[in-house]
């Protein structure tokens, strides 16, 4: 078959931005950067609407969470639809440090969420932001090896949680995985690199 002819993938490299439907342009800026303090870091009207504004945060990883902002619209706090097809919620990712102080954060503004979820591999929390979006702040329980992605962890957690017959990928599974990594990526001198009793 010639090239031409051939199917090929679109291949992605990461989630480049996702943008947000907004109301007035000060609600946004207190909830993205006063409340989750993402730099508010690029200003520009809506290229595709004249009536918008359009502001970018940094959600931490150099990657952007855009704001579609007009002064005439008013915040919603209903819940927005979760219809087929829509947003379920968006997960950003805080630190084990971060993560245990949300719940109060969130309780001194008065701001009702789920509490510590226990995820087996993460820790989550779920709340709404001004506008009714679901929004989930997700703590790793792990730090994947040098060299690794969290996915790379995640991948062999599941292959050893599938093998074992376990109901959910749990902190045993991402320790033995993390194990896996190291060996299969990092030498060593060692002929034997089984576990022993030095006890």
């Amino acid at each position: 078959m010639p090239k031409s002819d051939q199917i090929r993938k679109i291949q992605t490299q990461g989630v480049h931005h996702i943008t947000i439907n907004g109301a007035d342009r000060q609600t946004s800026i207190d909830f993205w950067e006063g409340v989750l303090g993402m730099p508010f870091i690029f200003d520009q009207p809506n290229l595709d609407n004249p009536n918008e504004g359009h502001l970018y945060f940094d959600p931490g990883d150099g990657r952007l969470i855009t704001i579609f902002t007009n002064e005439e619209r008013t915040p919603d706090a209903n819940p927005v639809p979760e219809a087929i097809g829509s947003l379920h919620h968006l997960a950003l990712n805080v630190s084990q440090a971060t993560f245990w102080q949300v719940a109060d954060r969130l309780d001194a503004r008065g701001v009702k969420h789920s509490g510590p979820v226990d995820r087996g591999f993460m820790d989550s929390i779920y709340f709404r932001d001004p506008l009714g979006l679901r929004l989930e702040l997700a703590s790793y329980r792990f730090d994947p090896p040098e060299g690794c992605r969290h996915a790379d962890v995640m991948i062999e957690a599941h292959k050893i949680r599938v093998a074992e017959g376990d109901h959910h990928i749990d902190r045993e599974h991402l320790a033995d995985a993390i194990a896996l990594l190291v060996e299969r990526r990092h030498n060593s001198l060692s002929g034997d690199r089984s576990p022993r009793n030095a006890y």
